[in-house]
């Protein structure tokens, strides 16, 4: 295990315009280096679209993973945000985590966002996906699962934690922006973990405003790294040795209950 560095893309999304904003992410990326995880908002290359139809790809013919694997390779790094899928005839809001060798770990949004009326048109996801990369167990999140800490419990298995860092990659909404400042720092305290939650700004096309709030917080819910309205890369090294002495003087992760079935 080592320490980490990571990497927040905080960019204005063009409404269902993929290539517009791959070409954007491109021209982000050109001030990226030397990190060892990227990641990009919900959706990523489309926005938070209900037209799961038009917009969706197939793992095997993906123009957003290839891309994907185009620049974990190119960048020496991996990378996790989220896209369109459609298998066995159901749309999925699809997590991607893809590593430097094109390995892919996927995890489906569980909590689909019925306000937007995400649940009539995708199929949620079963089950937590918990990579690991680099010595570190990492938890694949997106959005709207954010308000479900049940989702995410962490607890420790002969006194291991199932799990170091949060990820959440989001489209979330300026007017419950307060709801995302207050949410992530209780997910970082509660599991005893670093979160790092990358949103993106600008508008879309259902008239939602976005302040990015980017951000990464420390096991006590610290802001280590953040930035505000505008696009702009978030970094930040997550140490090894913090996270350590932080379960050792704490150790409360043994007293939480496996309720995961």
């Amino acid at each position: 295990m080592q320490d980490l560095k990571i990497t927040l893309i905080q960019a204005e999304q063009i409404w269902e315009n993929k290539q517009r904003n791959l070409e954007n992410y491109e021209q982000l990326l050109k001030n990226v280096q030397n990190t060892d995880l990227i990641l990009f908002p919900e959706m990523f290359h489309t926005g938070f679209t209900m037209n799961s139809e038009e917009f969706a790809e197939e793992m095997h013919s993906s123009l957003g993973i290839k891309w994907l694997k185009n620049i974990a390779q190119i960048k020496n790094t991996a990378c996790y945000t989220s896209l369109i899928i459609k298998e066995n005839n159901c749309f999925y809001n699809r997590g991607v985590f893809v590593d430097e060798t094109g390995t892919i770990t996927t995890y489906d949004k569980r909590k689909l966002f019925g306000l937007a009326g995400e649940n009539n048109y995708f199929t949620a996801g079963h089950s937590e996906s918990i990579v690991e990369y680099k010595g570190w167990k990492i938890n694949l999140q997106i959005c709207y699962d954010l308000r479900f800490p049940e989702n995410c419990r962490n607890f420790e298995i002969n006194n291991q934690a199932q799990y170091d860092l949060l990820f959440y990659v989001a489209n979330w909404p300026e007017k419950r922006i307060g709801h995302w400042k207050t949410l992530l720092p209780a997910r970082a305290i509660e599991n005893q973990c670093y979160v790092a939650a990358v949103n993106r700004i600008g508008s879309d096309d259902n008239g939602h405003n976005y302040t990015g709030d980017s951000v990464i917080h420390n096991m006590n819910g610290e802001v280590i790294s953040n930035h505000s309205t505008n696009q702009s890369i978030i970094e930040a090294s997550l140490s090894v040795d913090d996270l350590v002495a932080s379960r050792k003087s704490l150790p409360f992760l043994k007293d939480y209950t496996d309720n995961k079935g």
